[in-house]
């Protein structure tokens, strides 16, 4: 890849994550900003949108020679606005050249030759210029960029971080000054401290398959040899793994979360485990003057490398509050749910409702091929109904092309809804969809499945 040479006020594409590259302007970011360490990154504000955020220089064409290429392969509406917004901005900039050429002209006479000096067309902070000249705030095609957060208290009692006008913008986020540690380098555990050494917080990471912290430890994250080393050395520490007796082991273990745990430490459990478990860490890690909140994630590892999860939480208010930038980083959004076991009660119903709906959909391809109809044809008209939806896309493409690489686990989802069961059982609460579902799921593990996408229960149905 050719180096790229850039300058405040260069025009860019600039790309994030997986949404295609959108036309941008290289300014100086704000004072208080902090600047991504380890990587050369410039700071970029996009055109047509409000948002602006670090980016890498890999990441990063000039304008001028690829504007053909991306036209060709990025379409919408608002991809042209942007273009719209650049071309006039582009307009400005030479119109206000020529008048100043011509300033130039009468200033020195008819005839006269002078050298025009270099002038700044348009100042990082006009705003109108990135709009594409309307004052309106169009809406973000580059949403995950951002978030840009508001709080928002509801009828229920819980709150809500939501992205303030779908405009809010990652670039923004101001790190906390808090020490940050991270257990569990798992398919989401991997994303979220990507984005949280992204958005320039400080990280120490530990994983039971050390190997799985080197790459991290080249983008700046710091290496705790024990989950206890790791409480020790942090303020807040998160933790991810894949179920109770995991999160569990994690915290009363040899050289576990508790014994690193002082007053006025922080834990955040955001594995998807039962209430009850929530519970008992909250007990012991509250009992050492510890602080605690639980945060299980509604997402994938898609969502999690993009930042664009759901987080859940529940526990020590001031600990959430506390979490704020960690929580935009990794997130599109978080809602506060009381005191602690509510979230995992949310979360659980949440999964029970996916892998329900998962089964469900592997059923209807099945059954639509034994029928003789054509599963593209089912995918096609799903996905122009009303359930049509990103996952519901993503999870069929997976089965037609027979590519079960794991967003989120099989394992995982069945786990959940045999949690979810027993939570049912507990409230006296018939949940027979979910029981139905889970049978296919245990079918699934049982022809070798678990360590696949959840799409997978679709083999449950031909085999």
């Amino acid at each position: 890849m050719a180096t790229v040479h850039l300058r405040i006020g260069d025009l860019v594409w600039g790309k994030l994550g997986r949404y295609p590259p959108w036309p941008g302007k290289v300014v100086s970011p704000p004072k208080d900003l902090k600047k991504p360490r380890g990587k050369k990154c410039f700071f970029v504000k996009f055109f047509g949108t409000e948002d602006h955020a670090w980016i890498k220089v890999e990441q990063l064409k000039p304008y001028h020679p690829h504007k053909e290429e991306m036209i060709k392969i990025n379409k919408g509406k608002r991809f042209q606005q942007a273009v719209d917004a650049v071309e006039e901005y582009l307009k400005k900039a030479k119109g206000k050249e020529q008048a100043h050429a011509s300033d130039d002209k009468n200033k020195t006479g008819k005839g006269q030759k002078t050298t025009a000096k270099p002038v700044k067309i348009i100042e990082e902070d006009d705003e109108d210029a990135f709009k594409g000249g309307s004052s309106d705030k169009p809406a973000s095609s580059m949403e995950p960029i951002s978030k840009r957060l508001k709080i928002i208290e509801e009828d229920t009692g819980s709150t809500s971080i939501q992205a303030a006008d779908s405009t809010a913008v990652n670039g923004s986020i101001t790190p906390t000054d808090k020490r940050i540690g991270f257990l569990g380098l798992g398919l989401m555990g991997s994303g979220i401290v990507s984005n949280l050494l992204k958005m320039g917080h400080v990280v120490t990471v530990w994983n039971r398959t050390a190997e799985k912290c080197d790459l991290f430890i080249q983008e700046g994250a710091r290496l705790g040899r024990t989950p206890a080393e790791v409480v020790s050395m942090c303020d807040i520490t998160f933790s991810c793994v894949s179920d109770p007796k995991a999160a569990r082991d994690l915290v009363l273990g040899p050289s576990g979360v508790l014994q690193g745990i002082r007053p006025g430490k922080c834990y955040v459990e955001m594995s998807t485990v039962d209430p009850e478990t929530i519970t008992e860490l909250s007990q012991v890690i509250t009992s050492r003057g510890g602080r605690f909140l639980e945060a299980p994630v509604s997402g994938s590892q898609q969502l999690s490398n993009d930042g664009m999860l759901v987080i859940v939480a529940a526990g020590d208010r001031s600990v959430y509050e506390d979490c704020s930038s960690c929580f935009q980083a990794m997130g599109k959004t978080s809602f506060f749910l009381g005191e602690a076991g509510n979230a995992a009660r949310m979360m659980l119903i949440l999964n029970m409702v996916q892998g329900s709906f998962m089964a469900t959909i592997a059923e209807g391809l099945t059954l639509a091929q034994a029928t003789g109809q054509s599963q593209q044809t089912f995918l096609d008209i799903l996905c122009q109904g009303q359930m049509a939806s990103t996952f519901v896309d993503q999870k069929c493409q997976n089965i037609l092309q027979g590519n079960f690489k794991p967003d989120y686990y099989l394992k995982h989802i069945q786990k959940d809804l045999r949690l979810a069961i027993s939570m049912g059982d507990s409230a006296n609460h018939p949940t027979p969809m979910a029981a139905a579902a889970n049978e296919v799921y245990k079918r699934a593990k049982a022809l070798d499945q678990s360590d696949n996408d959840m799409s997978a229960v679709y083999r449950a149905y031909i085999h």
